[in-house]
C-alpha cells in the first residue's frame, strides 16, 4: 500500500497517510522518544445517526434510539465466547471504546506488543457476533446504565439543555437511548447498522506514538478484509433556527444547584470551515468567560460562581452548541451577568491586546496537546471522520481575525439562541 507524508513545520510533526483498497483511511504520526503507542479505530456512527439509507438500498429507515451505543457494547463479544478485552490484557495494553453523538471508536494504548494489539483491534471490529440471547442480556445491562445516568445531575442538566434547545435534532436524545427504545433492538437492527456504518469507507484508523508508519500500513494490508463499501447516507430532520424553550428545570441528588447556559449555533459548517468555527467559538468563550476575564473574576469574588465554572464547545456538521456550566445558588443571575458581558463585547468590540493574548495562549495549548498520544489520536480521528484535517489548524488559526469573531458573536451569542438548564437539590 502506497502512502504519502506531510510535514507540519509549526508543530515539527510528520503525518503519514494512505487509503486502503477498501476505502479505509489510515493516519500515522510517529513520536520518537515516546514509550507509548496509541491506536484508535473509528466509524462515523453516533447517536444522531438513527435515520439512514442502508448500504445497497435506496429507501431510508429509522432505527431505535441508542443503537450506536448498544452496538459498541456488543462488538467486544467474540464468536468463541471470549471477550476482546482478554487479549489486550494478556499483552498489558489498556483498551476501551466510546460512543459520542457522531462517532463510535475502539482504542488501545500500549508500551509493548503493538503489532499483536493493533492486529487484534482491526480483527475484532470486523467480526460482529449477535445472538438473541446476548442481545437480551445486554439490554438489561444498558438499561441499568441508563437509569444510573438518570440520577446523575450533571448528565441531566446537560441533556435538558439540549432538549430545550433543539426541536427535532436527535442530539437532544440520550446517547444510550431509553429503556424503552433499546428493548426494540434486535439482530436485524444491529446487522443493518453494522453493515452500513462499519463499512471501511466510513471509517478511519489513527496511530500515534512509538511505531513506524510502514508497520501500521503493513498490518492494515494483512488484516483488513475486503467488504462491500460505499457512501453512507445519514438523514437528519429539519431543525428550525428557534430554540424549543428558554428555561428548563429538574431536581436530582446534588448538594447545590447546577446549571448549563447554552447557545444554539444555526450556522453549520463543514471541512476546514468546521475547524475554524470551533476555534472562533472557543476564542470568544475564553475572552468573555476565561479565568482572566472580568466576568469570571467579578463573579468568582462575589461567590456567584466557583471553580466548577467551565465552557464546552460541541461543533459538528449536524449541530453546534456553546455552553457554560457550573454551580451557583442563583443560576438566573449568572445568565443575566453573562448576557451583560456578551452585550459589552457586542457594543465595544474586542481589545486588540486581549484578542492577541488569548489567541496566542490558545495556540500554545494546542501545541501542548501533541505531548499526549491519546489526545492527538482522538483529535485526528474525530477530525478525519468529519473530513477535517487537524494538521491544517495552524493555517486556520492564522486566518482568524477580530472582525471574524465579532461576526460569530453576533450570530450565536444572542438572547434568542440562549437556553438555561438548572438542576436543583432534591427537597
Amino acid at each position: 500500500m502506497e502512502f504519502n507524508q506531510k510535514y507540519i513545520d509549526t508543530l515539527d510533526e510528520t503525518l503519514y497517510y494512505a487509503t486502503h483498497k477498501t476505502g479505509l483511511r489510515i493516519y500515522v504520526i510517529p513520536k520518537k522518544g515516546f514509550s507509548k503507542t496509541y491506536a484508535i479505530y473509528g466509524t462515523k456512527f453516533g447517536s444522531v445517526n438513527n435515520t439512514f439509507v442502508p448500504l445497497g438500498e435506496n429507501k431510508e429507515i429509522t432505527v431505535p434510539d441508542g443503537v450506536a451505543h448498544f452496538l459498541e457494547h456488543k462488538m467486544f463479544e467474540q464468536p468463541d465466547g471470549s471477550n476482546a478485552f482478554d487479549l489486550f490484557s494478556k499483552y498489558g495494553a489498556n483498551a476501551n471504546a466510546f460512543t459520542s453523538f457522531t462517532n463510535t471508536c475502539y482504542l488501545f494504548s500500549c508500551t509493548s506488543h503493538f503489532k499483536e494489539c493493533f492486529s487484534h483491534l482491526l480483527d475484532y471490529v470486523q467480526k460482529p457476533h449477535f445472538t438473541k440471547e446476548n442481545i437480551e442480556k445486554e439490554q438489561g445491562i444498558i438499561a441499568q446504565e441508563i437509569r444510573m445516568y438518570d440520577d446523575d445531575g450533571e448528565w441531566v442538566v446537560m441533556f435538558n439543555m439540549l432538549r430545550a434547545m433543539y426541536v427535532n435534532n436527535p442530539v437532544k436524545i440520550d446517547i444510550a437511548g431509553t429503556v424503552e427504545s433499546i428493548s426494540k433492538i434486535d439482530k436485524a437492527v444491529l446487522y443493518n447498522c453494522y453493515n452500513t456504518y462499519y463499512n471501511p469507507a466510513n471509517m478511519v484508523v489513527c496511530v500515534v506514538g512509538n511505531t513506524e508508519p510502514e508497520t501500521v500500513f503493513d498490518i492494515v494490508e494483512k488484516t483488513v478484509e475486503p467488504r462491500e463499501n460505499g457512501k453512507v447516507v445519514s438523514v437528519y430532520p429539519d431543525e428550525p433556527t428557534k430554540i424549543s424553550q428558554k428555561y428548563i428545570e429538574a431536581k436530582s441528588a446534588v448538594s447545590r444547584p447546577i446549571f448549563t447556559i447554552g447557545f444554539k449555533d444555526n450556522y453549520l459548517k463543514k471541512g476546514a470551515e468546521l475547524l475554524k468555527r470551533e476555534a472562533q467559538l472557543t476564542l470568544i468563550s475564553k475572552i468573555i468567560t476565561g479565568s482572566s476575564s472580568k466576568f469570571y473574576n467579578d463573579n468568582y469574588k462575589t461567590g456567584l460562581i466557583n471553580d466548577t465554572f467551565a465552557k464546552d464547545i460541541m461543533t459538528e456538521e449536524a449541530f453546534s452548541v456553546v455552553s457554560f456550566a457550573g454551580e451557583s445558588d442563583n443560576p438566573k443571575l449568572v445568565k443575566e451577568k453573562l448576557m451583560q458581558a456578551i452585550e459589552y463585547y457586542r457594543s465595544e468590540g474586542f481589545a486588540e491586546e486581549e484578542f492577541t493574548r488569548i489567541k496566542n495562549a490558545y495556540f500554545g495549548s494546542f501545541i501542548r496537546k501533541f505531548n499526549s498520544v491519546e489526545t492527538v489520536g482522538n483529535m485526528l480521528c474525530k477530525g478525519f471522520l468529519n473530513d477535517t484535517d487537524l494538521t491544517e489548524f495552524p493555517k486556520v488559526y492564522n486566518s482568524i481575525t477580530m472582525e471574524s469573531l465579532m461576526q460569530v458573536l453576533s450570530e450565536v451569542f444572542t438572547p434568542e439562541n440562549c437556553v438555561l438548564s438548572v438542576v436543583k437539590p432534591l427537597d
